[in-house]
């Protein structure tokens, strides 16, 4: 499968959306935060492919990659990562894209807990 990487120049900031193909570790997720908002990264995950998503100014740069990727919109779940923090305060399920009431989901949280298991074992998958 091809695999479009983008760039965007944020605020003299550049930040690198890339769909992880391979764990990383804490210390290069927070090298990548640091090029956007230091001490969090924004993420989507494809709960259907097991894909993460990292690193875009919005989450929705981040949905329109993996759409684009071949993922199917209803998959697809952003949240927040913040790199030095554990448990759960490692995860953070909040983002605008998580509105669709057509899915039962009426916030911008991922109130189904099947979903969020789901994006812990996908993160925890690429994230060591």
């Amino acid at each position: 499968m091809e695999v479009n990487v983008y760039f965007f120049c944020i605020f003299a900031k550049i930040s690198i959306m890339v769909i992880l193909n391979e764990k990383i570790s804490r210390e290069q997720l927070k090298a990548l935060a640091a090029n956007t908002f230091v001490d969090m990264i924004k993420c989507v995950a494809d709960v259907k492919l097991e894909l993460l998503a990292v690193d875009a100014e919005l989450h929705a740069d981040l949905e329109s990659m993996l759409l684009e990727n071949g993922s199917e919109q209803e998959n697809l779940w952003g949240f927040n990562l913040y790199p030095d923090e554990t448990g759960d305060d490692f995860i953070e399920f909040d983002s605008l894209i998580n509105i669709r009431a057509w899915q039962g989901n009426r916030s911008r949280d991922v109130e189904d807990e099947n979903v969020r298991k789901q994006i812990r074992d996908i993160v925890y998958k690429f994230i060591e």
